[in-house]
């Protein structure tokens, strides 16, 4: 049987998604959980995009495969027993039979991520310092809002991209809006997939908009690199 998974964590204390040896990861974690919970030898968890370290999840879909009489023993208790195996940055949500051909990797019709960005004078709110980058300058959320416009569509993003050899960099971009509540500003990006450090460096190139110290062209400019663009910061993750 193949069992979807569908998870949230706080990034904030694990090394990202992919197990690691002599770090702590979600995969690792859910993993280990797992073979406790179903008495099994640990599962091999496939995801719908690992993440970084310091990356948090809120919707992150993951699948694994088990015998059918396994899966008939905890089908409905699968989700109470890694409530109390599980450390609380990590929770499985829901647990389900997935369709025919289902597979968390090539079956996701896209990926979104929210950035939050604070550029009030104090800083950032301590209840949420793990989840929003403080900013010490003004932004100009319209004027990242314009720039972002103008990355939307399929393109080549090796310019943001951390390049992995053997691997594309063209991407399609279908979301990319910035709006403002009152000193957070809030970046989505919605994608059919990412590269390596796209993200955080789509972010980074904004901040610089929002800045005044490159034009609102300017990202959408990189575009025709097909190499690293070192100007291009990479933000922390948050």
């Amino acid at each position: 049987m193949r069992v979807r998974l569908e998870l949230s964590y706080d990034g904030a204390d694990f090394s990202g998604w992919a197990a690691q040896p002599g770090r702590r990861t979600v995969q690792a974690t859910l993993e280990a959980a797992l073979a406790t919970a179903l008495r099994i030898d640990p599962p091999r968890l496939t995801v719908a995009g690992r993440t970084d370290s310091g990356v948090h999840a809120t919707g992150q879909v993951a699948h694994l495969d088990l015998a059918r009489e396994t899966w008939v023993e905890f089908e409905h208790s699968l989700v109470h027993r890694l409530a109390g195996l599980l450390p609380p940055d990590v929770r499985v949500r829901t647990a389900a039979c997935a369709e025919p051909g289902f597979d968390a990797r090539f079956s996701a019709l896209w990926r979104r991520y929210e950035y939050r960005v604070s550029d009030a004078p104090f800083g950032v709110e301590p209840l949420r310092r793990h989840d929003t980058l403080g900013w010490p300058r003004p932004l100009d959320d319209q004027a990242m809002a314009e720039a972002a416009a103008g990355i939307i569509g399929e393109h080549d993003f090796a310019a943001f991209c951390k390049r992995r050899e053997g691997a594309t960099t063209v991407r399609a971009v279908e979301r990319f809006t910035v709006a403002r509540s009152g000193f957070l500003v809030l970046v989505h990006i919605q994608a059919d997939a990412f590269c390596h450090s796209m993200v955080r460096s789509l972010v980074g190139a904004l901040l610089v908009v929002g800045e005044g110290r490159r034009p609102v062209e300017w990202p959408a400019g990189l575009l025709r690199s097909r190499e690293r663009v070192d100007a291009v910061p990479v933000v922390p993750a948050h």
